[in-house]
Parts: structure tokens; sequence; C-alpha cells
């Protein structure tokens, strides 16, 4: 146990201190979406690129909440140090499950300014060149901290429900329920940030087909935070939207990032 907790930490440790420029998305992994009634669920936490990631271990002191959502009830989850995988909870009422996971803050250096550059690329800000210079910032050295909010959508037994705000800095929220509803025409979703639905804000959609691979595509949220995500049978989806936004004054970082994720998958037809 010992053995496991040392190597849980110190793998953990290597990975999470390269986010988020060498592994990007942080996201809840079920092991099985859809569940039987009184089944336990089981999920992993994983941390990389392109749905794909390095698992991670159950560690409190990354861990500001741990929660389940479940018929407007959150009861919280309380796993053991060095867990993997990372949840494993009691049997739930039939419905739909949603695990949510916010990690503590951390940071990263940046040592040069075409690493931050490529992070500000990848996921749209704008011009966030000029702020910083504005700001009279430096073009190394400077730090980023950052935090990550997860949510996982899993079906117990009927799998009826639906997804919910969870008070989270920012999220995404599910509008209608993957294993119950006509997805035809696709998942409403919406991006919310401190409450807020959050207008054009590019959402990342991460589509894992049945033999693995993964198709990315963007969408754009409208002027109500609202999105439809193209949807296909048999397919798991991850779904990752981030806030930038400058530090507060005197804090010792100077920009600040906010990890929205969604996972969940749709039946197969």
């Amino acid at each position: 146990m010992q053995y496991r907790l040392f190597c849980s930490i110190l793998c953990a440790g290597l990975i999470l201190e390269a986010a988020p420029v060498l592994s990007h998305e942080f996201w809840i992994e079920p092991e099985k979406y859809q569940v039987n009634s009184g089944e336990t669920v089981v999920a992993k936490l994983r941390n990389g690129q392109e749905f794909y990631g390095a698992e991670q271990p159950y560690l409190d002191h990354r861990i500001a909440r741990f929660e389940v959502l479940q018929g407007g009830t959150t009861l919280p989850y309380i796993g053991r140090m060095g867990d993997m995988p990372a949840f494993s909870g009691d049997p739930m009422p039939d419905g739909l499950a949603v695990l949510i996971h916010q990690t503590r803050p951390q940071t990263i250096t940046y040592d040069s300014w075409e690493e931050f550059q490529a992070f500000v690329d990848h996921k749209a800000f704008g011009d966030i060149q000029t702020q910083h210079r504005t700001r009279g910032l430096a073009d190394s050295g400077f730090v980023e901290q950052y935090t990550r909010y997860a949510k996982a959508l899993v079906a117990i037994g009927d799998g009826t429900g639906l997804d919910q705000a969870a008070g989270l800095e920012t999220e995404i929220v599910a509008l209608a329920n993957p294993y119950t509803d006509d997805m035809t025409g696709g998942l409403p979703i919406r991006v919310l940030y401190q409450g807020n639905p959050r207008p054009n804000a590019q959402v990342e959609v991460f589509a894992k087909a049945p033999d693995g691979s993964v198709t990315i595509t963007t969408r754009l949220t409208d002027s109500q935070g609202k999105a439809i995500v193209p949807l296909a049978p048999g397919h798991i989806y991850l779904l990752d939207a981030v806030v930038l936004r400058p530090a507060p004054d005197g804090a010792d970082y100077v920009w600040e990032s906010l990890w929205a994720a969604l996972t969940f998958a749709v039946p197969a037809r």
C-alpha cells in the first residue's frame, strides 16, 4: 500500500507539473458510462491530450471538491490516498448521476512567450500578447495559475434526469440527457462562468469512436452561452472550455486559467 501510494504521488507529480503545456485536458473517465441498477460506479481521473491521458490517483491535497450530484442532492466523495481508480462509490439510485471534481490551483512558469502563445492560439483567446505587454509583464519567466473543473454524466439503471449547474467557477452544463433523449439534432449545452452564461466561448469537442480513434472539432457559444454539439451513436465525448483572465492584484502569478470539462457517452442505437 505504501509503495503504491509513493508511486502514485510520484507519477502524478511528474505529470501534473508539466500541465497544462504538455498535457492540456483533465477529465473524469467512468469505466462504464451506463451501469445497471445497484452496480458500483468506478471512474478514473485523466490528464492528457486529444482524449488520451495518464491516469491520476486520488490525492486529497490536490482536491478542492469531489462530489456526486443526483436528483438535486449533492453528496461529497472521500476516497483513499493513492487510490487508482480515484472514484469508486457506493451503489446509487437509478437516474442520471453527475460526478464533479475540482482541483486545487496549481502553477506553471513559462520560460518563453512562444510556449504561452501556443496555448493562447489553441484556445482562441485572441490578442493576449497586447494585454500582457500593456500590463508591463516580461515575455519569459512569468507564472500562470490553473484550476480544473471536471464533470461526467453517468446513467444508472434507466438513466433519467438532467444535468444542472453545480456552482463551479466555470462549467459546461448539458441541457438534454444523452442517454435518454433524441440526439439526432445534437446535444444542447451551456457554458457558465461565475454562474452566468459565457458568450463567444470556444468549446473543444473530442469524439472517441468505438475503434478508439478521436475526432476533434470546435463549437462557439452564442450570446446566451449555448451551443449545439453534433453527436454520433456509440461514441464517447469530452467537451472542454477554458477561461483565461488576469491575476488579481498582489498575486504571485500573472494569468489564471480555469478549465471546464464534461464527459459522457452516446448509446449505440
